[in-house]
């Protein structure tokens, strides 16, 4: 915690005004498990087993095991039911959508059988690496601490006292929201009259508070892959990935102080932007005589050139002491700028090493299994001139740590044609237990709210057809992930203080049909 302290006192003499946060690099950084109702049945434990277009994206020799060209297409069925309990106020949400999330091709180019190099293949694949369709609600009394209540607005005033010795732009005017020295969160707090002619919050009765949000879009994946066959033992392989972004939140915060008192503010963001990667692999069968085989892939960073677009809306009817009379008060960037606020920034996601084990007996059963390992703590932020953005990578070191995920799963061919498929995925949590969403205080956002995840389960069955060219797979793939989610923080004598985490239950639940052809 000490650590944050620092950090927090480091942004009075940042440049420029931050925008994005670790909390949005992670909605794009994480992949979900997605593909082929194949590799989804299998629960993408196929890196060493090969044979699916889909582990291009996991590890590239995959590829190379290929005989035959092929040629799948996926389409799927979302169901996304969100839960949240605050202090015994729960809240259920439903989003149900149908998607088109994988589509691609294999070309296997035999050599020969006199060369060491027996298949040269190339394929490409599609797929829908993140999806983010997400509703929350969140509703109760934000309480106390130390005689003083909780509320974003104490937020507000400390971002808008620390501003005050900085700007050169009156809080009043339009032109605040430009001065690069001025947190949109405090403007907001003084237009709103929020917050009193000393800068120090009014928070006339304990926060009776509101939260709703709304997310939609996610990122797209196109993997170009070349891999190799030697002697059908050793086999090697390349991918270059790319990659488009668009994903967009919006939030609704609400405080109810009774006596028709409180306010509501708004906010709309969006990302957008692309790009790219490279991944390595290798596989070998280290004995002629097993089916045994070893694989181990290396992904670079992914790096991203996006795009943050941001406004607010505030509306206010707090009455001061001084201003008993005191009317509805507004505070809006979309009318003083004309539009959203603009940031173009770079991200470069970790480092992903994949380790995995194939093992087959005969036609009739695959086994396999993954470990893969991503530190998130090596996150990092660039402007886009390419210097490092001193806070947001801070942050990520001080947030989020290293993941580990576990991937089990097994095809069993009962006769010929027809296969039962299962699988399983275990992934640890990305971010510390004290990790906050910490705002430089020049910093446009005015999201406060954040969503602390925990590790991630997810459990898929599958099964199979498999005709002299025509294939068919079905799958199901149930996925869950507890969070504490807070709608802001107060930083009160040294302390970090909140109400207690509202419990959220994320579940997903998809059925995916692929169709193919092997020729």
């Amino acid at each position: 915690m000490k650590k944050l302290f620092l950090a927090l006192s480091l942004s009075l003499v940042m440049m420029g005004a931050g925008a994005q946060t670790v909390y949005d690099a992670m909605n794009i950084a994480q992949k979900d498990l997605n593909g082929t109702a194949r590799f989804v049945g299998m629960g993408g434990a196929m890196g060493a087993l090969g044979g699916d277009v889909t582990t291009n994206g996991t590890n590239p020799a995959a590829i190379g095991i290929y005989r035959s060209n092929d040629a799948p297409i996926t389409f799927c069925y979302n169901m996304n039911p969100t839960e949240s309990n605050f202090d015994g106020n729960r809240f259920e949400h439903n989003k149900c959508r149908w998607s088109f999330d994988n589509a691609g091709f294999v070309y296997a180019m035999k050599i020969g059988n006199q060369t060491a190099l027996r298949y040269a293949n190339f394929g490409f694949n599609y797929t829908r690496s993140k999806s983010l369709y997400r509703n929350l609600t969140m509703n109760g009394l934000m309480g106390a601490f130390d005689g003083y209540y909780l509320s974003q607005v104490r937020t507000m005033a400390q971002q808008a006292q620390e501003n005050d010795a900085y700007i050169s732009t009156d809080f009043d005017s339009p032109e605040i929201w430009n001065d690069y020295e001025a947190g949109w969160l405090g403007v907001m707090g003084v237009k709103g009259g929020l917050l009193d002619g000393d800068l120090h919050a009014v928070v006339p009765d304990e926060v009776d508070a509101l939260f709703q949000s709304r997310e939609r879009g996610g990122v797209d994946q196109y993997n170009f892959n070349m891999a190799f066959n030697v002697n059908d033992r050793f086999y090697f392989g390349a991918t270059i990935g790319a990659y488009d972004v668009d994903y967009k939140k919006y939030a609704l915060y609400d405080e109810d102080y009774g006596n028709g008192e409180g306010y509501s503010l708004e906010n709309f963001n969006r990302i957008y932007g692309s790009g790219f990667d490279v991944k390595l692999g290798f596989i070998a069968r280290p004995f002629e005589d097993s089916p045994l085989r070893i694989g181990l892939a290396v992904h670079t960073p992914t790096w991203y050139a996006l795009t943050y677009e941001t406004g607010a809306e505030l509306a206010a009817d707090v009455f001061l002491d001084d201003n008993p009379q005191t009317t509805r008060l507004t505070a809006s960037t979309y009318s003083d700028l004309n539009g959203p606020m603009v940031r173009d920034f770079k991200l470069e996601t970790p480092w992903v090493i994949n380790a995995s084990l194939g093992y087959t007996v005969g036609s009739m059963l695959a086994l396999g299994a993954e470990y893969e390992y991503e530190d998130y703590s090596s996150m990092k932020f660039k402007y886009p001139e390419g210097d490092e953005m001193a806070w947001e990578t801070g942050e990520s070191d001080l947030c989020l740590k290293a993941t580990h995920t576990l991937r089990l799963g097994m095809e069993m061919k009962p006769v010929s044609q027809f296969a039962l498929r299962a699988g399983y995925n275990f992934t640890s949590a990305a971010f510390n237990d004290d990790a906050v969403k910490a705002l430089p205080v020049n910093s446009i956002n005015t999201d406060t709210e954040f969503s602390n995840s925990k590790e991630l389960h997810t459990a898929t069955i599958g099964l199979g057809y498999r005709g002299k060219m025509f294939y068919a797979d079905l799958a199901y793939k149930y996925s869950w992930q507890k969070a504490d989610f807070y709608p802001f923080y107060n930083e009160m004598d040294n302390d970090i203080v909140s109400a207690m985490p509202t419990k959220v239950d994320n579940s997903r639940s998809q059925v995916l049909l692929t169709l193919g052809l092997r020729f």
